[in-house]
């Protein structure tokens, strides 16, 4: 059971490093919505703005000012939140790697092997949260901002929604939290991760002859009061 949840935690901490690399990567955080006027389609990303032509379907692309320049707040923010999760997703992940059973390292320490399983548990469930953050902050963000535009009757010939980047970073960031959940928690309730159970059999054999043999060997002094009640008893 315990190499199963493993496995299922490997797949899914896969796809969502994933996930989580191309939201952060690709240009369609914010598109154009059905009811604007606009006869192409415009995707706006972290780090570039995307406008394909709808009738020749000619792509062009605009990279935004260096990283240095003023950007709004949502946008930097998503940036930093966005990046942090990239690179701790994938510490996770290979870290993940290192303590599969079918991965040769340390082949003959079950015990940290568990360990670093639940190190790469609680790595992924950490990266979880700037993920979720900056997809759903930058989700809602966008949202309020059209709804305030339609509440007070502005129309300014296009209107924005969230894409499918933003839904990607979501996907990836609840992705990372379940295979973090299946890694800290289930392998553990599941599968005891006591040294004495995790160690080979052959070692704790040896241990229990010790100690038995300790136990033999250990006999309790006889203090002056046993000594002079023994010799009562036999008069």
């Amino acid at each position: 059971m315990r190499d199963l949840l493993q496995y299922i935690a490997c797949f899914l901490a896969f796809f969502s490093a994933g996930f989580l690399v191309v939201a952060t990567w690709t240009d369609c955080w914010m598109v154009n919505a059905d009811d604007s006027l606009e006869v192409s389609t415009k995707c706006r990303g972290l780090w570039w703005e995307c406008v394909t032509n709808a009738f020749d379907g000619i792509r062009t692309c605009d990279e935004y000012d260096s990283i240095f320049a003023e950007h709004p707040l949502k946008l930097v923010v998503t940036r930093a939140l966005m990046i942090t999760a990239d690179i701790l997703a994938g510490f996770g992940f290979i870290t993940l790697l290192l303590g599969l059973d079918c991965i040769k390292f340390l082949p003959d320490e079950p015990y940290i092997k568990v360990r670093i399983c639940c190190v790469a548990g609680t790595m992924l469930l950490i990266a979880g949260a700037p993920g979720i953050i900056g997809s759903v902050w930058y989700a809602v963000d966008v949202y309020v901002e059209r709804s305030s535009l339609v509440l007070h009757n502005i129309f300014l010939g296009i209107q924005y929604k969230f894409g499918w980047s933003c839904w990607l970073g979501m996907a990836g960031s609840l992705g990372c939290f379940l295979a973090g959940a299946v890694l800290t928690c289930c392998l553990y309730l599941l599968k005891g991760v006591g040294p004495e159970r995790n160690y080979p059999y052959s070692m704790r054999k040896a241990y229990s002859k010790a100690a038995v043999s300790i136990t033999k060997s250990y006999v309790a002094p006889r203090t002056e009061t046993a000594k002079m009640y023994a010799v009562d008893t036999r008069v």
